[in-house]
């Protein structure tokens, strides 16, 4: 039963973000059902056979780009496949983790098992061999434009060959030395096969299925965040009932956990009879939030199993195909960026209320009663410049015009660098909503409440790293330390587990 849980196995089907998760972590083996290896025979039987009667396949006995009018001999097929792999290794900047390249190899093995690609069953079994021995191919991050990864894959697919870099046992190695350490035997390309190999947007779906993932966490943490400060705030707790009843299906996923936690504490009195909009409307902010994301992730998991290669085989004939531009998945994860930055000026707003003081008889800058300080009030410089940083990321790149390769791919999305932007805001949002936890455990201490539930996890977490605010002190040191502890999925577990919302963790695996 052990051994059977330790085993993926990929039939050429949607892959869940549990599975992702599996793959990435490396402690699981992954395996290709025998009826999807079929479909891998099928296709690949269309391919050779057209190369056999000397027809063109793009990218197999053809030049790629502004080469594809060039038709290789069949003698010069061995070198040509084994040059096109090398000629794609030009990815620069830093490396891709571990987990996001196991995620890649997984997804170009899926996309290929539904029997479009053509490619050889040796193909799979190259990069399954990758996966079972665990050498990672070192990719660097730049060298795609979002329209297939051929700069980012091809760093992958010259491993199999034995050239490039990879981990291996946690060192890195020439891909060489990697292949005989692992007893794995350099791969030969097979017409087609290289290609297939790095025409694929594999990477950018793997990098993109985990910082969706880690945009889910900071959502569900920035939501314990803000309802700990609409505790301290004296925020009404009725919007959040009404959200719940009458909200799309977003606002009351959010509205109906906001309300049901703050009827599960002693919630204070409202401190006004209309609250702020930064208050008033949390559920439809964080709403709209999970609603974008878990469209964006659902058309993620699409491209999970579809092949995006070029060419395909259809109906047991070879065509021309445009689905290597990501631009549906592209399209949805901006809008979730453009999301990002609704909860960026919430978080913001309210930052600046509990700083204000006020409400609840706060003192301004949350100073204590006859403290000589200048209190938490000049945080929100930081504050402001987190959220503008993630204002700045929201903006949409994938309708910039591009003309390259004698204008044959003048359309691109630039999907890897939109993932790198998410990482950035995902990352200064979880600053944002650490400070906004330091604020309100401070506003809690002052005010003599006593958190329960959810809101006292976050405060003990806060209290573990930075006592009450008293006499002013240096805070950089403190702040990244909270921004760490409110990054970490062992707090996002904690969370989910003492206020579960099933519906949003479990699609997104919150849990593990």
């Amino acid at each position: 039963m052990q051994a059977a849980t330790k085993t993926i196995v990929l039939t050429g089907q949607p892959l869940s973000f549990s599975t992702l998760e599996r793959i990435g972590s490396g402690e699981h083996s992954t395996v290709v059902s025998d009826l999807a290896m079929d479909r891998v025979r099928s296709a690949r039987t269309v391919i050779t056979d057209r190369i056999a009667l000397g027809l063109p396949v793009y990218g197999a006995n053809t030049g790629v780009g502004s080469m594809k009018d060039k038709l290789w001999t069949a003698g010069d097929l061995d070198q040509f496949n084994a040059s096109l792999v090398k000629a794609h290794h030009f990815g620069t900047g830093p490396l891709f983790s571990s987990s996001v390249v196991r995620k890649a190899m997984a997804i170009r093995v899926n996309t290929a098992l539904g029997g479009h690609t053509g490619c050889s069953v040796e193909l799979v079994n190259a990069f399954l061999a990758l996966l079972e021995h665990d050498v990672v191919p070192a990719v660097h991050r730049h060298g795609s434009i979002g329209c297939a990864d051929i700069g980012l894959m091809g760093q992958v697919a010259s491993v199999l060959t034995g050239v490039g870099k990879a981990f291996y046992g946690g060192e890195l190695l020439d891909a060489s030395e990697a292949l005989i350490r692992a007893g794995i035997t350099p791969f030969g390309m097979q017409p087609r096969d290289a290609l297939a190999a790095l025409s694929v947007n594999a990477t950018a779906y793997a990098a993109a299925a985990e910082v969706i993932r880690e945009a889910a966490s900071g959502v569900r943490v920035l939501m314990v965040t803000g309802l700990m400060s609409s505790l301290a705030l004296g925020a009404s707790a009725d919007p959040w009932r009404v959200a719940a009843t009458l909200g799309t299906r977003g606002e009351a996923l959010v509205g109906s956990w906001l309300y049901g936690q703050s009827d599960m504490v002693d919630w204070p009195l409202p401190t006004a009879i209309h609250d702020p909009l930064s208050l008033r409307m949390t559920a439809q902010v964080f709403g709209a939030a999970a609603d974008t994301l878990v469209v964006a992730a659902e058309r993620l998991l699409d491209a999970t199993y579809l092949s995006d290669d070029n060419p395909v085989v259809l109906g047991g004939q070879v065509h021309s195909s445009g689905a290597s531009l990501p631009l549906t998945t592209t399209l949805y994860i901006e809008t979730a960026q453009i999301a990002f930055s609704h909860v960026a000026r919430n978080v913001l707003n309210r930052c600046v209320l509990l700083s204000n003081g006020v409400r609840r008889n706060l003192p301004i800058n949350l100073v204590a009663p006859g403290e000589v300080a200048s209190g938490l009030g000049p945080l929100m410089k930081l504050a402001v410049e987190l959220y503008m940083r993630v204002q700045s990321n929201a903006v949409p790149l994938s309708a910039q015009s591009i003309v390259v390769a004698g204008g044959l791919e003048e359309e691109a999305t630039f999907l890897p660098l939109i993932v790198e932007r998410m990482e950035a805001q995902v990352r200064d949002l979880c600053q944002m909503g650490a400070i906004e936890a330091l604020l309100s455990a401070q506003a809690v201490d002052l005010l003599g409440d006593k958190p329960q539930a959810t809101a006292k996890l976050a405060y003990d977490r806060v209290r573990d790293i930075s006592p009450m605010y008293l006499q002013d002190r240096p805070l950089s040191e403190e702040i990244e330390a909270l921004r760490r502890a409110f990054s970490c999925p062992d707090l996002r577990r904690s969370f989910v587990s003492a206020a579960p919302m099933p519906e949003f963790d479990d699609f997104f695996a919150l849990a593990i």
